[in-house]
């Protein structure tokens, strides 16, 4: 088979064809047949796999519709993890998806990025809303970020204090803030330093009359930000200080299969430091499974809506969609293509989080009316597809959020406490 029939975005038509809407119209065709191809490729039928894959390049466009796009990305990684896994496929090739091919956002880049879709603004929001009750009373507020968006949140967060702290008449507290510098992060990238990400959001918080202090710390997620949690033991205890967790979109790049850098384990080590709050932002979906195929399914069933909201906000052949859907490019290549300790894209769904949170010896506090409001306000602001809906955990009755795309689950939002501290946290909530 000609590799460049395979890659080439000019494609022969399926013959008895005038079009491939005419042999594939709809998502579930398409998903049928990427996991023909998948299964073909994980029983070594060389054969097999060169038709089906010969059928979806026929299918599949990088520039094409919401499916399309999704599925030239993932034959893309298809491809790569045939040739990368057995010489029956050597007839294959594919270009290596690399961190290197993708943008590094300048800070105002990534936050007018963020502010374009409620992916992030919706954690923010609540996550916000949770912290603030939290350290109320509080004079000095520790705040570790582990945040995929690098401190997006951050800005956000100095405002909502500014406005509802300080306007108050209450004395602004002292905001120390943690961040993690790992190895290869996954994307969005940064173009700069976090040294000088530590100058901007120091100067920005000045501006709000807002004493800030920001700290990097060397850690990894691949054993469980070990030094991380390490460092937060060694450091002083500080009278009348909040510890704060926040975890955004980035406590699944911790392994979940390893007992001694279970992602389990470290909230247990995380619960031992008796943080005022955690807050815990994550894409409820399930790219955990050990069988290929199944993984494969999961990964179709969510992974359509980026590439379907990018329609509602990103114009068709401009610069920012191509760096955002190579974002997502990535994400798919790894769950597809890597397996063992480079496959970090391990999403989990809520329910398992929220067991995992449970056993740790956390308890969930709901986020209010007024935070719902809040948020309901700002998805006003975008495409009408987006919505959110109210959970509730059979297992503690606490009302949390959930944004969705079309009735779709995309991302959940929670917030936790110590069991020892329920009693107390819970009147700084509902204060």
């Amino acid at each position: 088979m000609n590799k460049a029939m395979i890659l080439n975005p000019t494609r022969p038509v399926w013959p008895g064809f005038s079009s491939s809407k005419s042999l594939c119209g709809d998502a579930n065709c398409m998903e049928q047949l990427l996991l023909h191809c998948a299964n073909a490729i994980e029983s070594n039928d060389a054969t097999l796999a060169q038709q089906t894959i010969w059928v979806i390049s026929n299918l599949a466009s990088s520039d094409g519709d919401s499916t399309q796009r999704l599925a030239s990305s993932l034959l893309r990684a298809l491809i790569s993890r045939a040739a990368t896994r057995s010489p029956a496929f050597s007839f294959l090739s594919a270009a290596p998806v690399s961190q290197e091919t993708l943008h590094r956002f300048s800070v105002i880049e990534l936050a007018s990025f963020v502010d374009l879709t409620p992916w992030h603004r919706f954690g923010f929001i609540a996550a916000n809303a949770a912290i603030l009750d939290a350290v109320k009373g509080y004079s000095s507020v520790h705040i570790v970020d582990l945040s995929l968006t690098h401190c997006m949140q951050i800005p956000t967060l100095i405002d909502s204090m500014a406005t509802k702290l300080i306007n108050k008449g209450q004395p602004p507290p002292l905001l120390k803030l943690t961040v993690v510098l790992a190895e290869s992060p996954p994307p969005p990238l940064l173009g700069i330093s976090y040294e000088e990400l530590g100058l901007k959001l120091v100067s920005f918080a000045t501006t709000r009359n807002i004493a800030m202090e920001f700290r990097i710390i060397y850690s990894s997620y691949s054993d469980g930000l070990s030094s991380l949690i390490e460092q937060l033991r060694l450091d002083p205890l500080v009278c009348n200080e909040a510890l704060v967790v926040n975890c955004h979109m980035m406590l699944h790049y911790i392994p979940h299969e390893t007992l001694s850098s279970s992602r389990s384990f470290f909230l247990k080590e995380l619960r031992d430091l008796n943080p005022t709050i955690v807050t815990l932002i994550e894409e409820d979906a399930d790219f955990t499974s050990s069988n290929f195929i199944s993984r494969l399914r999961s990964l179709f069933n969510y992974m359509w809506i980026p590439y379907d909201t990018a329609d509602t906000f990103l114009t068709c052949g401009s610069e920012q969609r191509q760096w955002y859907e190579a974002d997502i490019g990535w994400r798919i290549d790894n769950v597809v293509a890597k397996e063992g300790a480079e496959r970090v894209e391990r999403l989990e769904p809520k329910s398992r989080w929220f067991e995992r949170m449970r056993e740790a010896e956390f308890t969930g506090v709901g986020f209010g009316e007024e935070v719902g409001r809040e948020v309901k306000t700002m998805l006003e602001e975008h495409a009408s597809g987006w919505g959110m809906k109210k959970d509730v955990d059979d297992n503690d009755d606490v009302e949390r959020f959930v944004l969705t795309w079309k009735g779709h689950s995309v991302v959940f939002a929670s917030a936790w406490v110590p069991i020892s501290r329920v009693d107390g946290a819970l009147s700084y909530i509902e204060a």
